[in-house]
């Protein structure tokens, strides 16, 4: 899905790394589950610490979320900063799944772009925001910081069991508050054209959440905005893993597969269905969400051919 938005290219960019340093792997990484715990949203130590062993091996390392910049800022990119980013390493994120990016060094965040195209109507986030605050605030709040998607979000005093009781009520009144806007929309099976037949957008419901979004975002979105990201700061490794908890993840290595690279995808969730795929995937035992994301870069931090000590000063934990 080829996009004409402008990408945003830190005016500070490091060096193309020499023959001898160029990277093994590429990661590209959903943060809900693999990274960011589901219960409590925040990133264990130990991730942070070897995400940034991994970068500053070379390894191109991008985030691939439903997430906003403003999540990925404050819970990853600051975790980051308080460690120490080395010199010379770019992290990148792809947020609300294609729909807003930036690219951030130890420098701190570079501009974020929001490709207006993609961008829901404000009228409709209104009267989502007010049928929040009307009737299902005890389990969710209105996630204020998209700038391209609609989000809903589980509160933390609120039990997941009660949330997903709710979410289906909420998601069919959603339907609702489209059909007054004319918006064609699909939720799973479901397909409710708007009055000239066309779907455009898209309910998708998770764990945790529920985002109302264009059909034109996604993770495959996510992993060409990536490419183009990295490609412009150093040659694009062959070889990538892609890492997520639900089965629209694959999405990520179904288009790296397609674009010729060598691709295995990690499921943290695999008790929802590993579908059938051209491609390797990858668990970790009985381990599920950020414990399985933590074993799996911990593996890869394993591979690297470095001393104890890490380096540009990055400590093991």
């Amino acid at each position: 899905m080829p996009t004409d938005a402008p990408i945003d290219l830190l005016p500070d960019a490091p060096a193309l790394p020499s023959e001898e340093n160029r990277p093994v792997q590429g990661l590209l990484l959903d943060v809900d589950g693999p990274i960011a715990s589901p219960e409590t949203r925040t990133v264990p130590p130990g991730i942070i610490t070897d995400l940034l062993l991994l970068a500053a091996a070379g390894w191109p390392v991008v985030f691939n979320t439903g997430r906003s910049d403003h999540f990925i800022r404050t819970q990853v990119m600051q975790s980051m900063l308080d460690v120490g980013i080395p010199a010379g390493v770019t992290f990148h994120a792809v947020c609300e799944k294609g729909g807003t990016w930036f690219s951030f060094t130890a420098d701190g965040a570079g501009e974020v772009f929001v490709d207006q195209g993609l961008a829901l109507p404000t009228s409709f986030a209104d009267d989502i925001r007010d049928l929040v605050e009307e009737k299902y605030a005890h389990l969710m709040f209105f996630d204020e910081t998209k700038l391209a998607m609609v989000s809903v979000e589980q509160s933390l005093a609120a039990k997941n069991a009660e949330y997903l009781e709710g979410q289906a009520h909420f998601d069919n009144d959603v339907f609702n508050v489209m059909h007054s806007h004319d918006m064609g929309v699909r939720r799973l099976e479901r397909d409710e054209p708007d009055s000239a037949g066309e779907v455009g957008y898209r309910i998708d419901p998770t764990i945790i959440s529920t985002d109302i979004e264009s059909v034109r975002v996604g993770k495959d979105l996510g992993a060409e905005r990536a490419l183009t990201l990295v490609a412009p700061l150093m040659d694009l490794p062959h070889t990538w893993r892609t890492v997520g908890d639900s089965r629209t993840d694959y999405a990520m290595a179904d288009y790296l597969h397609e674009q010729g690279f060598d691709v295995a995808h990690v499921d943290v969730r695999p008790a929802d269905g590993i579908p059938d795929k051209p491609y390797e995937v990858v668990t970790e035992g009985p381990l599920i969400h950020e414990e399985a994301g933590a074993a799996f870069f911990a593996r890869c931090v394993a591979s690297l051919s470095w001393n104890a000590g890490g380096p540009d000063g990055v400590a093991r934990h």
